[in-house]
């Protein structure tokens, strides 16, 4: 093991990329600390001081499509605007029928700042998310994911 963040997640032993464990009571922190822990990747999110409010909305064919599109969609927030997240909040999570598919929505709430050399330590750039060895557990009392974050 690399580094653990207080019990939210750890970054795991990978030959190239960035390997995440995530942890969560329930699903909605799952993905809560998930997001965290690809900010975290890139810069020490305990310095960030959140100015931003953005609202985000994700939907997936399945959860780990719902994982990799959410970290997508946070990873896009940084390339398209420099702003690193410091507090995710995911309000909903929901699955809806449609004919014979299922369909995943998420909807959270995530305060960020901008990214300043000066300030913040730079650390790796995340290219993407990724589905190698990308899995959701559930294990007794806790939701636990898995995923890689290509560098």
């Amino acid at each position: 093991m690399i580094a653990s963040r207080n019990g939210r997640f750890d970054f795991l032993e990978h030959t190239s990329d960035i390997y995440v464990r995530a942890y969560g009571k329930d699903i909605l922190e799952l993905f809560e600390n998930s997001g965290l822990a690809l900010f975290d990747s890139m810069t020490n999110i305990d310095h960030l001081r959140p100015a931003v409010e953005k609202r985000l909305e994700v939907d997936g064919f399945d959860m780990e499509n719902l994982l990799y599109k959410w970290l997508e969609s946070l990873l896009l927030l940084y390339y398209s605007e420099k702003l690193m997240c410091g507090s995710i909040s995911v309000e909903e999570l929901s699955i809806e029928r449609i004919n014979e598919d299922l369909s995943y929505k998420l909807k959270a709430r995530a305060l960020c700042e901008e990214f300043n050399p000066l300030r913040h330590e730079a650390r790796v750039e995340v290219k993407s998310p990724t589905y190698n060895l990308m899995r959701i557990l559930k294990q007794e009392d806790k939701w636990v994911a898995y995923f890689v974050l290509d560098i």
